[in-house]
């Protein structure tokens, strides 16, 4: 297959169809050669004479919108599957203890899944698409259009509390990229198709397709210009549309005749407190992930995590699954569903109760998610967050008419809550309205979704200035989107830049010795090394430069005498922009480089700001 490709991408620019037939002769391909001679004709004629790349690439986004549709109805179609067998079909003598039992048999499952098939490595979350846009040229693992799909089924459709969202925007982001790399696409074309797939795969699970396309400029896609809403938009529309002729049905139904003006007051108190919970959300999520990830033994923490996670859901079977039918219940006014535990049997009508309720479980959404994705489930935050706003804006509606001096909708709070800690979480305002408008209906409120997806993530940059998926990858030091300069050194190997010091000295050279040295070199630093190569010091051209013409100080004066402590040294472990930090508060050209004590050569500050403005030539090639 590899040859087949090669020779494709050879001659697709060759309109000599004679040589088309040769080459086509010479492959061994399981197809009989008449067979594979007259398909790579026909396909290749077609492509060179009648299509354009702008219309190849919209050709091949209707395709990723295709994929990416009949993946997020096999994703949901499983995930329901699962849900009625184990909740209807199932004979379990203990029906009471289900909650408890099937949320830890899915995390063991999906662990188990993870290292039969995939080695243990699986990628979770939209946070590894983001670095693969950023540092591995847009190539997903090819893996990834299959994996997620079925361990988020096996997490989900078992109980875990988590959303399908994420793992069908990294199965499109997967499906459009490999498009991209099979088609032989350069960096920017396969970074679109990529962008396409995440777009498709909203688009296909909520019905939204333009939510789908901002989604995919928002938080994949940052430094596109809108010519590249062409293709986003057909992959988007053919997504939903058929996805919507396979599997029929609005997510949720909200009815509501708009906003009324003296509630905005009420709208703006809830876009802050929303910021807070995001912020909340954000910080917990990434404290239990990483206590999770301090543990090695999978099995263990996969069953440590799921008991911990069974025990929350028993406790408050709310936590159960993705939360939507919560969330539609909510809509329709029916508050009982927050109280539907045996905890609070017999005070369902109580107001506080209610209330403490509905803030418990806003709290402790978060902290099923966390652990259920911690602990080994696959899975996202984007469900959870929509879960979290639900509950936490009829929360709000409902305390506040406890008052008795005005009458909110808790629906509308209901929609608006769901954007707000969604815009607030994934630092996507703009998908979070629209989202939340197409999935609802609720075009009506657009003022109100405005407001509090504003108010929300501005609140929300103030405590973390970085998304749950940019916070991760910023922690390590991986994501600098938002500062370019580091983002392209960032880029940059320092080994790359390291030039060879070929005249080093013995600490125990006389001057004689050092001014042969430094008479046929170019150099204004040396570097003086021992045993091993061991960096001992560094002697500076400036700093003997008055020596070497006063002969009558040569007796008794060595190498060892004139050397300095270097004024800073580089680790080969330093990153570039450490590199450039260095040579900022130095105020150096040169600078030695070390690794473990032994020298290893030099860097100079011009061939770093030389390789700095190399890669901004070439990005800005890979972008145009």
């Amino acid at each position: 297959m590899r040859r087949l490709r090669e020779t494709i991408r050879q001659i697709l620019a060759s309109p000599d169809f004679k040589q088309i037939r040769d080459r086509v002769k010479s492959l061994r391909y399981p197809l009989t050669q008449e067979q594979a001679e007259r398909f790579m004709f026909l396909f290749l004629k077609w492509r060179i004479r009648y299509v354009s790349n702008r219309n190849f690439l919209i050709f091949l986004s209707v395709l990723v919108g295709i994929v990416c549709a009949i993946a997020a109805v096999i994703l949901k179609s499983l995930v329901h599957y699962i849900e009625n067998y184990l909740q209807n079909d199932l004979n379990f003598p203990f029906k009471g203890t289900l909650f408890f039992i099937f949320p830890i048999a899915g995390i063991l499952l999906t662990v188990w899944f993870v290292k039969r098939f995939l080695s243990g490595h699986l990628g979770r979350g939209i946070s590894p698409i983001l670095f693969v846009i950023a540092r591995k040229g847009s190539k997903v693992e090819r893996h990834k259009t299959w994996s997620h799909l079925i361990t988020s089924a096996i997490t989900a459709g078992f109980g875990g509390s988590a959303g399908l969202e994420a793992p069908i925007v990294v199965s499109g982001s997967a499906i459009g990229s490999n498009v991209g790399q099979a088609f032989h696409l350069n960096y920017r074309e396969r970074t679109l198709l990529l962008g396409c797939g995440a777009a498709a795969g909203i688009a296909a699970v909520f019905n939204s397709p333009i939510a789908g396309v901002i989604f995919a400029f928002e938080v994949l896609l940052e430094g596109f210009t809108i010519p590249a809403f062409i293709p986003l938009l057909i992959s988007a529309a053919t997504a939903a549309v058929l996805s919507r002729v396979l599997y029929s049905g609005q997510l949720f139904y909200l009815i509501t005749d708009g906003y009324q003006m003296s509630s905005l007051p009420f709208y703006v108190l809830l876009g802050i407190l929303c910021g807070m919970i995001s912020a909340y959300m954000t910080r917990m999520t990434l404290r239990i992930e990483g206590r999770f990830e301090l543990v090695n033994k999978q099995y263990s923490k996969a069953l440590v995590g799921g008991v911990m996670l069974g025990l929350l859901i028993f406790l408050v079977p709310a936590l159960y699954g993705e939360g939507y039918i919560t969330i539609q219940q909510l809509f329709n006014g029916n508050h009982s569903i927050l109280t539907s535990s045996f905890i609070f049997n017999g005070l369902t009508d109580n107001a506080w109760i209610i209330l403490g309720a509905g803030l418990g479980i806003s709290m402790l959404k978060v902290i099923a998610t966390s652990l259920t994705l911690g602990s080994g489930g696959n899975g996202g935050i984007f469900a959870p967050s929509l879960f979290t706003g639900s509950v936490f804006g009829y929360t709000f509606a409902f305390g506040v008419n406890q008052l008795q001096f005005v009458n909110l909708p808790g629906a509308n709070f209901v929609a608006t809550g769901m954007a707000g800690i969604l815009s607030g979480v994934v630092h996507a305002p703009l998908t979070a309205i629209f989202l939340i408008a197409e999935i609802t209906g609720g075009y009506a409120l657009f003022v109100p979704l405005m407001l509090v997806s504003a108010i929300s993530y501005f609140i929300a940059r103030i405590f973390e200035p970085y998304s749950v998926y940019t916070n991760r990858l910023a922690r390590k030091g991986l994501w600098f989107q938002q500062n370019r300069d580091y983002s392209v050194l960032r880029s940059m190997r320092l080994r790359a830049y390291i030039r060879k010091h070929e005249e080093p000295l013995r600490v125990d050279m006389n001057l004689d010795e050092l001014i042969e040295v430094v008479s046929h070199s170019h150099k204004d630093i040396f570097p003086v090394l021992g045993a091993d190569c061991r960096l001992l010091g560094m002697v500076y051209l400036d700093d003997i430069r008055e020596i070497l013409f006063h002969k009558e100080q040569y007796p008794g004066k060595s190498v060892k005498d004139l050397m300095k402590k270097p004024r800073a040294t580089v680790d080969m472990r330093d990153s570039m922009p450490t590199v450039m930090e260095c040579f900022e508060k130095t105020h150096e050209d040169v600078l030695p480089v070390t690794e473990r004590g032994s020298f290893k050569g030099i860097i100079l500050k011009a061939d770093v700001f030389t390789g700095y403005r190399n890669n901004l030539v070439r990005q800005a090639q890979e972008l145009s």
